[in-house]
């Protein structure tokens, strides 16, 4: 059966398929209830605290506007272009902001190719109230001729490996990838616009308001027991879940609960006082990195 290399190679292969296969089935009985008994002792079958969050990875692609980003093993790729366009007739002045989500069946088995499940509907309804309903972005500022011409700025979100909480890892892809995202210069003289190509004139960033956030919750016993970024098997078991979009500012920018256990007061306020602590460290995060970026940049061109 070939080399031993080729041996390797294809053991490999049927590992990693068949443990992402396990991953995506139905958690059995005794798996709840193993993981039910772990939280009550204030403990999660991945060794993490019921507060942690899984470790973040920010990678920057050589293209402006290109990013991946790892929360644990769940991935998601950002790509973000941009063209002109006409306006809506009903904001003249305004650009535009898309976001399109395809999950890839190699990220999960129970994802179709062509066919949006609920999820991914929910993931992308939740994506675009974060950051275009929250205005993070400012499309009077993607305007060229009122009226007439406007960039259209469009966000690719392919979700590559799913094992919990896609919804934060797309919201961290997202904006990162708009922060990053370099469109080119424009000039416009009379009726005459010239749009300048990159090798020619620096790349114009786009101007982000605030940095929106989303961090999950999931809940259970009756919701009187969470977790916070909940991974593929909490998010399986879990009676209810709740992301609140905020930023550094300490503002809640959008609260997402699509069913489940209703939830008290006191459980809410108790997220979105964790929420901050988490939004706070992942913002640094992201400066960090684009600044690292930036610097690179400069010193490559030197």
């Amino acid at each position: 059966m070939g080399t031993d290399r080729e041996r390797k190679f294809f053991f490999l292969y049927i590992y990693s398929y068949t443990s992402k296969m396990v991953r995506e089935l139905e958690p059995s009985v005794n798996e709840v209830a193993f993981l039910l008994e772990a939280l009550k002792q204030g403990r999660r079958v991945d060794g993490r605290e019921v507060y942690d969050m899984r470790s973040v990875e920010i990678t920057l692609g050589a293209d402006y506007g290109y990013v991946e980003v790892q929360l644990g093993r769940t991935r998601v790729a950002a790509n973000v272009s941009a063209e002109v366009v006409r306006p809506h007739a009903d904001k003249p002045t305004e650009g535009i902001l898309l976001f399109n989500t395809e999950i890839s069946p190699m990220a999960a088995a129970t994802f179709e190719p062509g066919a949006r499940s609920e999820e991914e509907v929910m993931i992308s309804r939740t994506i675009e109230k974060a950051l275009r309903r929250s205005r993070a972005i400012d499309t009077e500022g993607l305007c060229i001729v009122a009226g007439e011409k406007v960039w259209q700025i469009r966000v690719d979100l392919l979700f590559l490996d799913h094992d919990g909480n896609l919804i934060d890892c797309a919201s961290i892809a997202a904006i990162t990838a708009l922060l990053h995202f370099r469109r080119p210069d424009v000039t416009v003289s009379g009726e005459e616009v010239t749009i300048h190509p990159i090798d020619q004139r620096n790349p114009v960033p786009l101007s982000v308001h605030h940095i929106p956030i989303c961090i999950t919750f999931a809940f259970f016993d009756n919701g009187e027991l969470l977790v916070v970024d909940p991974n593929y098997l909490e998010g399986q078991s879990k009676e209810g879940d709740m992301t609140i979009t905020m930023n550094s500012h300490k503002e809640i920018c959008a609260l997402t609960k699509a069913g489940g256990i209703p939830l008290e007061m006191d459980q809410v306020l108790r997220c979105s006082q964790i929420a901050i602590i988490k939004v706070t460290e992942i913002d640094e995060m992201i400066k960090r990195v684009l600044e690292d970026d930036k610097a690179s940049r400069q010193k490559n061109r030197k």
